[in-house]
């Protein structure tokens, strides 16, 4: 089924009925995959009363010291925001960005990443995502209740993968992804080429920002991470004959 590579990732959940909500969503809309991110309380009694049932995706929930742990292995992230950031990468409605899904769905693990209660993702989070997605309430009042936020998304997902939809119609690249982990390897290995030569003479993060968002404005393909690396690791060895 394809929903089985999809995850749901709650980043620093605050309150434990919110998590419990979150996977009551999953289990209506037939989502499995549950990953927390240094949640505040978990397990909990009131996590478990508010799933209403859905206990087997509690107990079953992967528990992360970091978001980029809980990615690692995901080609595609996504990650939610409850306004508009300067980050750069592409925001898209949540019907926009299950296109993009149905690209990947068939060849990468895909992760859908919801922040904080109070305060969303930060940049540096939002950053590790390749799409950041928006569900567009009333300006007026803009805040949404996390379970109904993940409702939302996966009803939207259960929309696009319905176990109807002919496999042809999803897997539009069969090239897979490179995942989280591979990117996060190539931009620190361009960080250091970068401080090496001298283009980063001090610490500059909102330069190297700025530089990686050259990279993720669409998702790198595993062999075009390979090639890049490769170029970094050439001009390495030039550095050091020379």
């Amino acid at each position: 089924m394809t929903l089985d590579r999809i995850r749901i990732v709650l980043v620093n959940t605050t309150h434990p009925g919110n998590i419990g909500g979150v996977a009551r969503a999953m289990a209506n809309m037939g989502l499995n995959h549950l990953y927390l991110v240094g949640p505040q309380r978990f397990p909990s009694t009131e996590a478990t009363v508010r799933a209403a049932g859905a206990d087997h995706l509690l107990e079953r929930a992967i528990v992360c010291e970091s978001l980029d742990d809980a990615v690692a292995d995901c080609g595609l992230v996504v990650g939610t925001t409850a306004r508009q950031r300067s980050v750069g990468s592409v925001e898209l409605p949540p019907n926009a960005v299950m296109g993009k899904v149905r690209e990947r769905i068939l060849t990468d693990q895909i992760a859908f990443v919801f922040g904080r209660e109070a305060s969303g993702l930060t940049n540096s989070e939002l950053e590790r995502c390749q799409y950041h997605v928006r569900i567009p309430v009333e300006e007026s009042f803009p805040s949404i209740n996390l379970a109904a936020a993940v409702m939302i998304i996966a009803y939207e997902l259960k929309k696009t993968c319905e176990p109807h939809t002919h496999e042809a119609e999803l897997a539009s690249d069969h090239e897979q992804l490179a995942t989280s982990s591979e990117v996060q390897g190539f931009y620190k290995h361009m960080e250091d080429i970068l401080i090496e030569t001298g283009f980063l003479k001090t610490p500059s993060q909102k330069l190297l920002r700025k530089v990686k968002r050259i990279f993720s404005r669409t998702p790198l393909r595993e062999d075009e991470v390979n090639i890049l690396r490769g170029i970094l690791t050439s001009i390495q060895s030039y550095r050091r004959k020379d």
